[in-house]
Formats: C-alpha cells, sequence, structure tokens
C-alpha cells in the first residue's frame, strides 16, 4: 500500500478500464487517503474520516468496475449492492445494516483463505499421512510408505478410489430477523462441537486427488486460529472496507412528484443510509463492527432525478461527486483493443479450447466499434455493455458450429461484420436482434 500513489492507483485501473479519468483519480486519492490517516498519531487518527464518493453517469461506462477494480488491487473487503432491495426499517425486507453484515462474511472468508495459504504447507504434510495410511495401512513398513509416497508425488494415484474419513459440516438453514444478525439453527450444536472437541467423521469413497484437497482444507482449518480469524476480519472491514451502492438515484423521488407511498419508503432508506455511511455499529454474529472508516461509493445514471433530490444529508455524506462521460465509439475501439482482459481476446480464448484460431482484423474491431455505437443511439444507451450483445450477436454461428472449424483459423473482416449486421441495422425493431 505504501508505494499505491494515486497516479501508480490509476496506471492499474487503466489496465482494465478505459478512460473515466477523474473517476479513477477520485478513487485513488481516497484510497491514498487511508494509508496516510494510518499513519499519523493516533489522537488525530479516529478524526479523519473518509470522503465518500457519488458516481453519476448512465449504466455501462465503468463505475462498478472502477470500484471492484480498486478493491482487489489492495485485496480489500469489497461488496455492491442494490439501493433498491433494501426497505426502511419496519417494513418486510432487508435492512441496510444487512449490507456490513454480508461484508463481514466476504472478509471472514478473505481471510481465512489468506490464513489457509500460510499454513497448507504444514496442512498439505498431514493430509499426505492420512492418505498413506488409508493406502498402506497403518502398520506398514517405511520402505512400502516411500514407494507409494513417491507414487502420491507423481499423481499416479490420483484417480484410485479410497475409503476415507473426512468431517462433515451440517447444513443449517438460516432465520433472518430484521434488524439481526443471522442465525442458524445448528449454531449453538457447532459451538458446543468445537467446545467440547467433537467432529462428526463420515467415511465417504472419492479418489485420492479429491480427496487430498478436502484434507488440505480440513487440516487448514484445525491449523489456523479461528479467533484472529474473526478480529483480522472486523479489522479489515473497519479499516479497509468498500461498499458499492449502485441505483442509488432510484430510492430518490423529485420533489414535485411526491406523492407518500412508495416515496416515503424510499426516503426511509435514505435516512437508514445515514448512520451507516457517517459511522455507527453494527451488530453481527462476529461482534460488533464499526463502519466509520468504510469508503461507500454511491452510483446512480440520474436520468428522471438529480442527485439535489436526495436528501440533503445524505448528500453530504457523499461530498465528493464524480461525473462519468457517455462511451463514444472511440471508446469502444479502445474497449476491444486496450485492456488487458478484453471482449475479443475472451472470444479468442474461449473458441482457442475447441482449436480455433479466430482472428480479427483492426477494421473489423472498428465495425464492432461503430456498430455498438449506432444501437446505443439508436435503441438504449447501455455503454460499454453493448459491446456483449453484438459480440455474441455476430459469433453466434460461429460459437454454434465451432467443432467444424476445429484446427482452422477464421479471420473475422469488415466485410464479414457488415453482412452479418446489415438486417439488425435495416430493421426498426432493433431489440429484436441485439437485446
Amino acid at each position: 500500500m505504501e508505494n499505491l500513489t494515486p497516479k501508480k492507483i490509476v496506471a492499474e485501473l487503466d489496465r482494465y478500464i478505459v478512460g473515466q479519468h477523474e473517476a479513477k483519480k477520485a478513487v485513488a486519492i481516497a484510497l491514498r487517503n487511508r494509508w496516510r490517516r494510518m499513519n499519523i498519531v493516533d489522537s488525530l487518527k479516529d478524526e479523519i474520516l473518509p470522503k465518500n464518493i457519488l458516481m453519476v453517469g448512465v449504466t455501462g461506462i465503468g463505475k462498478t468496475e472502477i470500484a471492484r477494480r480498486l478493491a482487489k488491487l489492495v485485496q480489500a473487503p469489497f461488496i455492491k449492492v442494490e439501493a433498491t432491495k433494501f426497505t426502511e426499517i419496519g417494513y418486510v425486507g432487508r435492512d441496510v445494516e444487512q449490507i456490513i453484515r454480508d461484508l463481514m462474511e466476504i472478509a471472514i472468508n478473505m481471510v481465512r483463505q489468506q490464513m489457509h495459504a500460510e499454513v497448507k504447507s504444514n496442512a498439505k504434510k498431514v493430509a499426505e499421512d492420512r492418505i498413506l495410511n488409508v493406502l498402506t495401512g497403518q502398520g506398514a513398513n517405511l520402505e512400502t510408505r516411500l514407494r507409494f509416497k513417491k507414487k502420491l508425488y507423481d499423481g499416479e494415484l490420483d484417480e484410485e478410489l479410497i475409503d476415507i474419513k473426512v468431517c462433515e459440516t451440517p447444513s443449517a438453514p438460516i432465520m433472518e430477523i430484521p434488524g439481526m444478525p443471522q442465525v442458524g439453527i445448528a449454531n449453538l450444536g457447532d459451538v458446543f462441537s468445537q467446545f467440547l472437541g467433537k467432529d462428526k467423521l463420515v467415511l465417504k469413497k472419492m479418489t485420492v486427488k479429491e480427496a487430498m484437497k478436502v484434507l488440505i482444507q480440513e487440516e487448514a482449518e484445525k491449523l489456523i486460529d479461528q479467533g484472529k480469524v474473526t478480529r483480522n476480519a472486523i479489522n479489515a472491514v473497519e479499516e479497509n472496507g468498500i461498499v458499492f451502492i449502485d441505483e442509488i438515484d432510484k430510492i430518490c423521488v423529485r420533489r414535485e412528484n411526491q406523492r407518500g407511498g412508495a416515496s416515503v419508503s424510499q426516503e426511509g432508506v435514505q435516512r437508514d443510509l445515514l448512520p451507516l455511511i457517517e459511522g455507527t455499529t453494527v451488530a453481527t454474529k462476529y461482534g460488533q463492527v464499526k463502519t466509520d472508516h468504510i469508503l461507500f461509493i454511491a452510483s446512480g445514471a440520474f436520468q428522471i432525478s438529480s442527485p439535489s433530490d436526495l436528501l440533503p444529508e445524505l448528500q453530504g455524506r457523499l461530498p465528493i461527486r464524480v461525473d462519468l462521460l457517455p462511451l463514444t465509439r472511440d471508446d469502444f475501439v479502445r474497449i476491444l483493443k486496450e485492456p488487458e482482459t478484453n471482449l475479443i481476446f475472451q472470444s479468442q480464448a474461449l473458441l482457442a479450447t475447441e482449436e480455433v484460431d479466430v482472428q480479427f482484423d483492426d477494421a473489423a474491431i472498428e465495425g464492432i466499434a461503430d456498430a455498438a455505437a449506432h444501437f446505443n443511439e439508436t435503441a438504449e444507451n447501455i455503454g460499454a455493455r453493448r459491446l456483449y450483445t453484438v459480440i455474441e450477436n455476430l459469433l453466434e454461428d460461429l460459437n454454434f458450429d465451432a467443432d467444424s472449424y476445429k484446427g482452422k483459423t477464421v479471420r473475422i473482416t469488415k466485410e464479414w461484420i457488415d453482412d452479418k449486421l446489415q438486417e439488425s441495422k435495416q430493421d426498426l425493431n432493433l431489440k429484436k436482434f441485439i437485446l
């Protein structure tokens, strides 16, 4: 994190996302300010709150991807939620505090995976011993065990079926009570089982390869400190958590259009979000979680309403506003060429599994961009997502008949694209062909 200056953060985001420099700059500064806060005196540290961000722009222009890539860059707990999925406290449905509980689950899994990686080598040794005991019997001599161990390492026994005892965790239905953490019916029994050191072992038949994966996971779980997992996860959420709230424009109504009913509930969700974003304490099944230093990024198209229609208090808790620009035809060309995991590369990789070599001419890529821009102008503007629909439409026959092209090279040309899209462009009902 120390070496991740705002310029480097933007450069990393540029590897996957085209344009939107202002939005990238805003999130990069917000992320850097976290590191700065952690390196100042303790007396001031708690007073410095994150500058939450409001992204404004139509769908498909990179709002979610910027936040997701940002979190992945620093391995921060990240969750994306839709504002429309929540209801005001007192109504039937999910309350906004569930966002933090879900974020905690994500953090627990992240920390557990990290700690599993740290003890994997030790866990693997124990797992190997358990499998060798099954293959050779516990009374086998050293020479026999070494012979089977070599076969195990060489993968010669991967498909051998063995009967082995593994821990089985009973799945329990989850009871969700508004305003309370999720509670599993079997949780109490699990607590007593752990306290008494009793694990339920079940004899299962599986291949050696499958058993190795299961046993490594099982032994790693025994080696890690569960209390440390919880403490580290809470700290990760409180200090590094990122919450992306999408479609926030759908829970605000223009003042002149308010008639009560749904608009009252929508404003209720906004009011419930206020303490969460400003800083409160949420009860989870892992303990109390403070939201003071979680970074909240809200986004919306605001085509019918405007950011000023949000509650003034909520606007004040989203002080950084960024307007994302609509994508142009030239942006589409760059999106198809520049990102490391662009759609052209993805399409080629998928068909390469069928031994079909697909090559796109530069003129063909520009033709795809032209088509996407045309359809966005004449139908709904869905941003870069239009590229998905155009490419899938173009490659539909090739994907269906891929076995017929096995071992061949297929060149996608501008003429080929024009021929495929001609009927779609001429037809007035574009949705029939593209959406």
